[in-house]
């Protein structure tokens, strides 16, 4: 089946909250021999993106959205046990996102996908203030800070976040990353708001933290540089 039929498929069960239905097609495809990751990369992730839009767009209602945000979730959970661990990198995560289920949704991907990778992830999930993601950094002195899937009110406090860690200089070796979300609709805004640099979906952020050691623990870039092909080609899709 055409991956973009997989997809509308996937997402008719979940909005009418359809568990047997979408537990088959996940068994379906693992049988088939995709990979856990996979599932999460190509059928979860832009299934999550297309009810994100409808969401904000207002053409699902509110027990459509819900119905599809929490049924999803149970199949990231399930295809996330499912995923084989690489050697440790050495380099550890703290990421954290806006307070929306599906904003938690898409960091609970990024993070499962970090995690497989070799990165050490400790993940807060949403709705945590500034301070407290500010002290924890301070405390845990992470490689990256990965603040994904964050909506427009989300700004200030991520801005915050961002200023402060600069202002005090104690996390100098943290690279602060961001993405999903309000950033992947504002071209620019990652780079204006100080991080160090952006991935458009999770498949972008693993590529961009294993495939680019040059990311570099300085004040961000004023103008936006280009992007690895990798994450161009998923951005322009």
């Amino acid at each position: 089946m055409p991956q973009d039929m997989l997809v509308e498929r996937l997402f008719e069960t979940l909005v009418n909250g359809d568990r047997p239905g979408a537990r088959t097609i996940v068994q379906d495809g693992l049988a088939r021999g995709t990979p856990a990751a996979v599932m999460l990369t190509d059928l979860f992730w832009p299934v999550h993106e297309y009810i994100e839009k409808l969401n904000r767009a207002d053409q699902m209602t509110g027990v459509s959205y819900h119905l599809s945000t929490r049924l999803l979730r149970m199949l990231v959970d399930q295809a996330a046990a499912r995923l084989e661990i690489a050697t440790p990198r050495g380099e550890s995560v703290f990421c954290a996102c806006g307070p929306s289920q599906g904003e938690e949704l898409a960091a609970q991907m990024a993070c499962d996908l970090l995690e497989s990778s070799g990165f050490e992830v400790a993940f807060s999930g949403g709705g945590v203030p500034a301070d407290e993601i500010l002290a924890q950094v301070q405390e845990r002195q992470p490689t990256y800070l990965v603040l994904f899937a964050s909506a427009a009110s989300d700004l200030p406090d991520i801005r915050h976040v961002i200023d402060t860690m600069r202002e005090i200089g104690a996390c100098a070796g943290t690279k602060v990353i961001v993405g999903g979300g309000v950033f992947n609709r504002a071209e620019g805004l990652a780079q204006e708001i100080g991080a160090h640099d952006w991935a458009y979906s999770p498949a972008d952020l693993v590529d961009l933290l294993t495939l680019e050691p040059e990311v570099e623990a300085t004040p961000v870039r004023q103008t936006a540089p280009p992007k690895p092909a990798a994450i161009r080609k998923r951005a322009a899709a």
